[in-house]
């Protein structure tokens, strides 16, 4: 199936990269015709040097330069493994919630089949349609239940699939992790015929949560910068966003950071800090402190002091949200 530009593989090579644009030089000063083709695809009249094939091995990849391809390709590396590296066990403590999934598969309708980018351990993925998942962690992907099938390794930013294939794509809270992700959504606007469903968090709307407001300030810093705003997608994809507040159950099987929010405890449990991207790439002695502050708060009845009433309630509005766009 053709797509638009080459594909970036999942743990791309950029020794590679410079080999290819060698190549290409070594055809273009022997003028070969099909080397020239690639070059007139990108500009005519460029001075026949490594810069030059450097710049269409670049374009052909879909950026606009050298430069941003090998950064583009360090921050892929340094993704895939953080992953490799953190995920181990995830899957023990981020199981699925049904309520969360059927927010998820609601606002993915009638699609017939689906796109999963970021697919993970394959949480919140329909069983009643194909979907095609797409990982760039081998740790993730290793954890994928046996029901499912596998996932293809690849990356957002750069999607092995032909323009229209897809009826929807949806992308789990992964947006935060993309090396960039205005690239990754134009991908998923690129495949995706219908409909882009993005579970994500406001992180404005988190910012009253106790974890952040009083322990973990960084994790909000982080959750700002790293999650798209609404205004900033739809200027992207120039399609309406629809917002849907999802609240997180008390009971929440998704041990998400967010999930933490009636049940303080967990945090103390390492695993369940591991399986939260906030913690695991925490300094650990940055990490220990606010474990320490948090377990002396709760030994003291601190903690309850100020937050105790949320243990009664069922579920609350700590910034998930589900984000719908119709690209029609």
């Amino acid at each position: 199936m053709a797509t638009s530009h080459r594909i970036l593989p999942a743990t791309p090579d950029l020794d590679q990269l410079r080999r290819d644009a060698k190549s290409l030089l070594k055809a273009l000063r022997a003028d070969d015709p099909a080397a020239r083709a690639r070059l007139y695809a990108v500009a005519r009249g460029l001075p026949v040097r490594l810069s030059t094939a450097q710049l269409v091995v670049a374009r052909e990849h879909g950026v606009d330069s050298w430069p941003q391809l090998k950064e583009l390709v360090d921050r892929v590396v340094a993704q895939g493994t953080r992953y490799d590296v953190i995920g181990h066990g995830y899957a023990a403590y981020r199981r699925p919630d049904p309520r969360i999934a059927a927010a998820v598969h609601a606002a993915l309708g009638d699609a017939r089949t689906v796109l999963n980018v970021g697919a993970g351990t394959g949480s919140y993925e329909p069983t009643d349609r194909p979907v095609l998942a797409v990982e760039p962690s081998t740790a993730m992907a290793q954890q994928r239940p046996a029901h499912l099938l596998p996932a293809v390794r690849a990356v957002a930013e750069s999607l092995p699939l032909a323009d229209q294939s897809v009826d929807a794509s949806m992308a789990i809270m992964t947006i935060q992790h993309w090396t960039d992700w205005r690239r990754g959504l134009t991908e998923l606007r690129r495949v995706t015929r219908s409909r882009i469903v993005l579970l994500t968090v406001d992180a404005e709307a988190e910012s009253a949560m106790w974890l952040f407001a009083d322990y973990a300030p960084q994790f909000l810093a982080n959750d700002t910068a790293e999650f798209p705003r609404r205004a900033d997608i739809e200027q992207l994809l120039e399609r309406p966003v629809e917002v849907q507040v999802v609240n997180v159950p008390a009971d929440c099987t998704d041990g998400m950071g967010l999930s933490f929010w009636s049940r303080p405890e967990a945090v103390l449990d390492r695993g369940a800090r591991r399986a939260t991207s906030g913690f695991a790439r925490m300094d650990d002695e940055e990490e220990q402190a606010i474990v320490d502050r948090l377990a002396a708060d709760l030994a003291s009845g601190a903690w309850d002091e100020r937050h105790g009433h949320l243990r009664l309630l069922s579920e609350l509005d700590v910034g998930l949200r589900l984000l719908v766009v119709e690209l029609g």
